[in-house]
């Protein structure tokens, strides 16, 4: 009986040896003092933690993930700005020439239809007065809606400088186009007839020809006296010549030799108009003898007599009537 008791033991140690023997192979301890990479060894890793060369095999990381992401937020907004800027209306340039801002405007003038002409121009949006030496300055009266040649010193309030490209059509025809600069005019002019001809051209330089034969009645050329507009030759443009002081004695026009539109004399001060004279429109038609007189001022600047409304105050003695000096000759 005591030798089975030792067989049974002795096959009972062998079986739990085997046990041991085979739970070695299959197990692996971990201690909690080893290292988390040799911990998971042999587990599979976790595709959020792999790293850009895995994710070659295995598709985009998380920081790969946001990035494209972010990107693709930022190419939306620029998108959205994009579309914006596109519904936006684009913004108006202002408009300026010679470094002056300016306004665009347009008159009309004569009967409607074929006969009626429109003028169209620019004047400054700042008030400026012209130089009184220049032979003639132009503006336009905002509240009769007409451009004027100016006569006497300019009222800030209703008068505009033109300032600016300035045309004249008929009939959707062309007859002059030009420049003004402060109200005088500059650069090349020029006239045209109803078929589209160029009939004459005029460069100006601030309101004086270029060609023009400018007098002085100092050696320094202060002292403006003369302004005799030439043009190949011919007297072609504004006329005008001052007195001693500076004051305006007449101004006129010339067109191809011929004196034309309104001559008007001066009192000699404040640039008061005395008498005005008519001649012909066209410089191409004969040019009449002696002008009409149209006009006559006294010398508070009261007009006594007007032709064509057959007004007539001379003689009266508020008037003043008193005599004016000769129409100038040609060139002098």
């Amino acid at each position: 009986m005591r030798s089975s008791f030792r067989h049974c033991a002795a096959s009972a140690c062998l079986l739990v040896c085997l046990l041991l023997a085979l739970a070695a192979c299959t197990r692996k301890t971990v201690s909690f003092n080893s290292r988390p990479d040799s911990a998971l060894g042999t587990v599979g890793r976790d595709s959020l933690t792999t790293t850009r060369a895995d994710s070659l095999h295995r598709g985009p990381s998380l920081s790969t993930a946001r990035k494209q992401l972010a990107m693709t937020k930022a190419e939306e907004r620029a998108a959205k700005e994009q579309e914006k800027d596109a519904q936006r209306k684009p913004r108006k340039k202002k408009k300026v020439f010679l470094g002056e801002r300016i306004k665009r405007a347009y008159v009309k003038s004569g009967s409607g239809g074929k006969n009626q002409i429109i003028e169209v121009f620019y004047y400054l949006r700042n008030f400026q007065q012209p130089n009184p030496y220049a032979p003639a300055r132009y503006y336009y009266d905002s509240k009769k809606h007409r451009i004027y040649k100016a006569t006497r010193e300019l009222n800030p309030a209703t008068d505009k400088i033109l300032h600016g490209p300035y045309k004249k059509l008929q009939n959707n025809q062309t007859l002059e186009t030009g420049f003004f600069a402060l109200g005088t005019r500059h650069l090349r002019w020029g006239k045209f007839n109803r078929e589209g001809v160029l009939l004459s051209k005029i460069h100006y330089e601030m309101g004086f020809p270029r060609d023009a034969n400018i007098t002085y009645y100092d050696g320094g050329r202060t002292l403006l006296q003369e302004v005799v507009p030439y043009v190949n030759g011919k007297l072609e443009g504004d006329y005008a010549r001052f007195l001693v002081d500076g004051q305006r004695d007449w101004t006129g026009q010339f067109e191809n030799n011929h004196r034309v539109g309104t001559w008007t004399k001066y009192w000699g001060f404040k640039n008061r108009r005395h008498y005005e004279y008519e001649y012909p429109e066209s410089g191409y038609d004969p040019e009449v003898a002696e002008p009409a007189l149209v006009k006559e001022y006294n010398r508070n600047g009261t007009l006594i007599f007007d032709k064509e409304k057959n007004f007539d105050k001379r003689g009266q003695p508020e008037a003043e009537d008193r005599p004016g000096r000769a129409v100038p000759r040609r060139g002098k």
